[in-house]
């Protein structure tokens, strides 16, 4: 593939000065176009040969209007960086609805580089791959406008480069990983076909540029910029879309109907059990902290189902200084700018603390599903991305428990009844959560098939009885119990 690129002719010094006024023009109304469409679009420069990665970008910084561009340079992981999963610091750099995003050093480069050192072996590179065209897949489907650049330099030019760098005043452009990289040139260009083969897609395609003239490389990419543009501010939503395949749904007992509403405990067994397993959850939770093992509970259930006393209950046995609860609500306009996994990747807790999410990712499959918030499209491939998310923070040695807390509907009718008639509760109970109990039938549908499509190896749900109130927090507090000595262990 990289021969194609050789293809591209040489652009005269006099023909560049003459094209570039105008291109540039271009770019700068193009650039307004997809503000005004509110279309982020994230560009990707990679290539064997950082300086001209680093030219590259420092001209379309120089092009493009900076008020709405973000260079996003990758080096050596902070310890901040270290704490956290691999892709926790690219979610949290992406560009938001209107901006653009250029990548100085990508989800690619770290791979790249350790593949061709043999510091990472096969698998572990084509698995990275896979990972990384998910993420860009889900992007694209949100809307981002991915653009994907390969500088190719050919062996000799790359070795002609280093030589003019040499001198005393340009030594910073070639470090000694650059060297490294062109002693091993042959087996960085089959790791770099390969990534591209592999990450090659229609939504996030590759285009690979001759590096080796530099104007005409410089043309092409304002080129392939403006028509990445123009291409999506013409499309009549913005967003590309998969085709959706409706189902018709198919009585049979569901899942919740398994679960066994009846199940209680006495007041004194309750108190016993509950002291005993939260001095146990103390012990574990810093033993945790001091091996660097993190935990994520994830809570979610009907209104009024207790959620709150189950997390008050964990959050009595573990010390606040290592742990959070991060309460979901109506998503900001910041966070409306980004992809609806982006403000749950920025939260994810420090090697060894707890974070306990009242309500999570899973809004999508659920309040934005029945409520119409979310497209058919949008919610029905999120099973897949929330998989997907949720396999990476356990493979990073997260610790993760996912709870729906069951009540039936004449129990809640009687805890909202209670609610309205004891002062100090009253602000637990609103309008909206009456409209959302007419809306049973179609919440306990988006339940069961949220169920039954992440409940996962990795990430099983777990179903809690919750009509006695008592027995639910026990069988909270138990799980987080087990969950953490089978991660100790």
């Amino acid at each position: 593939m990289f021969e194609i690129a050789q293809l591209s002719e040489k652009i005269s010094k006099a023909d560049y000065k003459a094209q570039l006024p105008e291109l540039r023009y271009q770019l700068l109304q193009a650039q307004n176009r997809l503000r005004q469409a509110r279309v982020p679009m994230l560009i990707i420069i990679e290539g064997l040969d950082n300086a001209s990665r680093g030219e590259m970008v420092n001209l379309l910084n120089e092009w493009l209007d900076a008020r709405g561009l973000n260079v996003i340079a990758f080096g050596e992981k902070t310890d901040e960086e270290l704490q956290r999963p691999r892709f926790w610091r690219y979610w949290r750099e992406l560009p938001p609805a209107g901006t653009i995003g250029i990548m100085a050093g990508s989800w690619y480069t770290g791979n790249l580089i350790g593949r061709v050192m043999g510091e990472v072996d096969r698998h572990a590179f084509d698995h990275h791959l896979r990972r990384i065209s998910n993420l860009e897949r889900m992007l694209a489907l949100d809307g981002t406008l991915i653009l994907k650049i390969w500088l190719h330099t050919s062996e000799k030019a790359q070795a002609k480069r280093f030589k003019a760098l040499s001198k005393e005043h340009l030594r910073w452009g070639v470090s000694r990983l650059d060297k490294k990289l062109h002693k091993r040139y042959d087996k960085a260009l089959l790791a770099a076909e390969r990534a591209i083969r592999l990450t090659d897609t229609a939504l996030a395609p590759w285009h690979i540029i001759n590096n080796d003239a530099p104007r005409a490389r410089n043309l092409r990419i304002a080129r392939l910029i403006l028509s990445a543009i123009e291409s999506r501010t013409e499309m009549q939503d913005n967003t590309p879309s998969l085709p959706v395949v409706e189902i018709p749904p198919t009585r049979q007992r569901s899942v919740l109907e398994t679960v066994d509403l009846s199940q209680s405990l006495e007041r004194d067994e309750y108190k016993r059990r509950l002291s005993a397993l939260q001095a146990r959850l103390t012990d574990l939770s810093w033993e945790a902290y001091h091996r660097k093992i993190s935990t994520v509970c994830v809570f979610e259930g009907w209104d009024a189902a207790g959620k709150g006393g189950a997390i008050r209950r964990l959050l009595h046995a573990i010390d606040a200084r290592i742990s959070r609860v991060i309460q979901i609500a109506a998503p900001t306009d910041e966070e409306k700018a980004h992809h609806y996994l982006w403000r749950f990747w920025r939260h994810l807790p420090r090697a060894g603390r707890t974070i306990i999410y009242d309500r999570s990712w899973y809004g999508r499959v659920l309040v934005e599903r029945v409520e119409g918030f979310a497209r058919p499209d949008e919610w029905r491939r999120a099973y897949f991305e929330i998989n997907d998310f949720e396999e990476q923070l356990v493979e990073d040695g997260i610790v993760l428990a996912k709870f729906w807390l069951h009540i039936d509907p004449d129990e809640q009718l009687r805890r909202f009844k209670a609610r309205e008639e004891t002062p100090y509760k009253r602000y637990k109970i609103t309008d909206e959560d009456w409209r959302n109990r007419e809306k049973w039938p179609e919440y306990e549908l988006a339940v069961n098939e949220m169920v039954e499509r992440t409940s996962t190896e990795f990430a099983p749900w777990h179903l809690i009885p919750a009509n006695d109130k008592p027995f639910a927090r026990v069988k909270v507090v138990e799980t987080v119990v087990k969950a953490l000595e089978k991660a100790l262990s």
